[in-house]
């Protein structure tokens, strides 16, 4: 289908368009464009995630506009508590280190998106991502998936407006209220809400130039950061994270909390080339001092609770959920099957994690659970009481090395391989079993 044919149909059957809106220059172009473009009623949708900015200019600008159905909504403990957190219980980290602050927002977006959809009875969303990164692929993805047959306007892949300065002449033609540049614009694009800041484009596009220092708005400098250590104790319920220093908050508080003590002490910054899903690299530099604090104290309150085969197998698993979620898929039925099996692993993950905080470091001096597993008795280097007969080991050892020997005669050539592979050979002891005994 050409751009052309795809602007026609979705045009003639598009009365009514709930659009994901910020206020800014992108998405209230966008507003005026969908209104003209499709000759539709357009509802504005606007979702404080702890983006920490104010909120009433875009229902001002919208009203300015001829909007008559504003929906801003408080996301921030759904955010936290439904999205952020059960991410975290996986530990999940996109190529090793991006812990994915912008990609675990976009599936709350579209949900509420075709929510509102649903209760106002629009028959499309839109968006304002462009044709080049991934939220365009993970707002369509989970519209898609919640509400199958809502259509689903991406103006930047349609239009003409490709630039912004050409977005700017629109603006100005059409009388949309936008704030001039008084030659203080930021140049990258930033984007936030309670888990990162991230910058990205602008003079980042050259990954070998370093950011400036007043780029950063929630963390100071490592450099920068007190010379005295912070320590802070998270407390963990079934792998969430519900107390610091003994004071018990909400999901949004605790993460609120992390991240101003973190940015306080240098924690959480990264300066990443990641690989887009569309097939391109891209250079981000992220803030989540909170969430670097939460992913290093879970690690250390499951090093106690799970057993050791679980959490391999868990951490075998945890790249491919890191990449659903980068990739758009949080609603697929595959992350949810993962979901379920790294939720069934967090029933005993419950405990208490001592951290020092100290220029940029995260260092866990102390971890403990009444559910542990970490028994001192067996592991002790003193008497253990006949817990653990280490005699025992000899025979494990044995066995595991069975195979390597074999091996290792197959690579030196030795005739016993094909022949009674007699106990001179391999060892006395595994003479027996040497010989197909059992």
């Amino acid at each position: 289908m050409t751009k052309n044919t795809m602007t026609q149909s979705t045009r003639h059957s598009c009365k009514k368009v709930v659009l994901a809106y910020s206020g800014g220059l992108d998405t209230s172009v966008i507003l005026r464009w969908l209104q003209e473009t499709y000759e539709c009623e357009v509802v504005t949708f606007t979702a404080d995630i702890g983006q920490g900015e104010e909120l009433s200019p875009a229902r001002a600008k919208a009203e300015a506009m001829g909007v008559k159905e504003i929906y801003i909504d408080d996301l921030r403990e759904e955010f936290v508590a439904d999205f952020v957190f059960p991410m975290f219980r996986a530990n999940a980290l996109y190529e090793g280190e991006y812990l994915l602050g912008t990609s675990i927002a976009r599936p709350l977006i579209a949900k509420r998106l075709v929510e509102i959809a649903t209760e106002c009875g629009a028959d499309a969303v839109s968006h304002g991502a462009t044709g080049k990164g991934n939220d365009q692929v993970r707002f369509e993805l989970g519209a898609s998936a919640l509400k199958p047959d809502i259509a689903v306007i991406a103006p930047w892949r349609i239009w003409s407006l490709t630039s912004r300065e050409k977005l700017l002449a629109y603006a100005a033609e059409k009388g949309i209220p936008i704030e001039m540049d008084q030659g203080n614009r930021p140049p990258y694009s930033m984007d936030a809400n309670l888990l990162h800041i991230s910058y990205e484009g602008g003079i980042l596009e050259d990954p070998w130039l370093e950011p400036a220092e007043e780029m950063f708005r929630w963390t100071v400098s490592p450099e920068a950061a007190p010379d005295e250590v912070r320590e802070i104790v998270l407390t963990f319920e079934r792998g969430d994270a519900v107390a610091i220093d003994e004071v018990a908050m909400s999901p949004a508080e605790l993460l609120t909390e992390l991240n101003r003590i973190g940015g306080a002490n240098g924690v959480g910054r990264a300066d990443i080339v990641e690989n887009r899903y569309v097939g391109m690299k891209s250079r981000g530099v992220y803030e989540t001092p909170g969430g670097t604090i939460l992913l290093k104290a879970h690690r250390a309150v499951e090093s106690l609770t799970l057993d050791r085969e679980v959490a391999h197998l868990k951490d075998e698993l945890m790249p491919r959920y890191a990449e659903l979620v980068y990739n758009g898929y949080w609603w697929s039925p595959e992350r949810e099957m993962l979901q379920t099996a790294i939720d069934h692993t967090q029933q005993e993950v419950n405990g208490e994690v001592r951290l020092k905080l100290y220029k940029g470091g995260v260092q866990v001096t102390g971890r403990r659970s009444e559910k542990s597993l970490f028994s001192e008795k067996v592991v002790t280097f003193e008497e253990d009481e006949g817990v653990y007969d280490q005699a025992n080991a000899t025979g494990f050892i044995e066995l595991n090395a069975l195979r390597l020997r074999l091996h290792a005669l197959r690579k030196q050539g030795g005739e016993t391989l094909g022949g009674d592979m007699s106990g001179e050979t391999l060892g006395g002891d595994l003479s027996g079993e040497m010989r197909g005994e059992s």
